[in-house]
């Protein structure tokens, strides 16, 4: 047997200590902190700017964020593909409205809670992907006051209707009796990822054939905040991450409005398709 090399042999340990590393690595490990940022309502601008911006904050920063929000009136938004004219249906057409910077179809956002995270390039990956993710974590959330759901599974997509997003089951999507309450969409820069969603709480009068967690529910209504606060806590232990209360920065306040001038809040970016 030839001669050992000593060089060779160390070279040979540290990558067997890499390969065992990444074996016992969890795959819920996101970083060291992600910071919460104040619930808040505003109009569908100013919100899906908001999420733009965390994107830019994680992509050029490595700061991960995640944040819980309503809506200030009754919204319609687009998918980014979708042509305008969608919209143009008579319980739709009198609503406000803006297109997001994700794919995916109409959303109403009326009695729901919305939430977005952005996750820098840094967040390691997982063979799940974090929709799905996500959404295991609002079903047990869910389970617990009583409303069984569960998540469509490849090969069981449906396809209810032509406009609404909730009326389009895709795999991922977590679902009650047939019912769509919370899908997702993501949108990635650089490698940092900015997922945003709905759950639906209560039926809205302008997409009446959508029913909430609480049309659905048998006990007790869910209130937002309180759902809030419990997915924060577990998408932490997702993470395996702690979740600290934070407040936007300056320089996030000023690229805000920038970016709903450039994009959301102008008629040329919401009547491009």
């Amino acid at each position: 047997m030839a001669d050992s090399v000593p060089g060779r042999d160390a070279r040979r340990k540290v990558v067997a200590a890499r390969q065992m590393f990444r074996r016992r690595r969890p795959y819920n490990s996101c970083m060291n902190h992600i910071r919460l940022l104040p619930f808040a309502a505003a109009d569908g601008p100013t919100n899906m700017a908001a999420d733009e911006a965390l994107l830019e904050t994680a992509r050029d920063t490595g700061v991960a964020s995640l944040r819980f929000y309503a809506w200030s009136e009754p919204t319609v938004s687009l998918g980014y593909f979708q042509p305008a004219e969608v919209r143009r249906t008579p319980n739709l057409e009198a609503l406000a409205w803006v297109r997001r910077s994700t794919g995916g179809a109409t959303i109403v956002h009326h009695h729901e809670l919305t939430y977005s995270f952005a996750l820098p390039a840094s967040a390691p990956r997982s063979p799940e992907s974090w929709i799905c993710r996500f959404h295991r974590l609002v079903r047990a959330v869910v389970a617990e006051r009583g409303v069984p759901s569960k998540l469509v599974v490849c090969g069981a997509e449906q396809k209810l209707g032509d406009v609404l997003c909730f009326l389009h089951h895709t795999p991922g999507d977590l679902a009650v009796n047939g019912s769509k309450i919370a899908g997702s969409a993501q949108r990635k820069q650089h490698g940092a990822l900015l997922q945003h969603g709905s759950l639906l709480l209560n039926r809205s009068e302008f997409a009446p054939e959508l029913p909430g967690v609480n049309d659905l529910a048998a006990g007790t209504a869910v209130a937002g905040d309180e759902l809030a606060a419990e997915l924060a806590a577990r998408f932490a232990a997702e993470c395996g991450a702690e979740v600290r209360p934070g407040e936007w920065t300056a320089a996030e306040l000023a690229r805000v409005p920038e970016i709903k001038a450039e994009k959301y809040a102008n008629p040329e970016w919401n009547h491009r398709r």
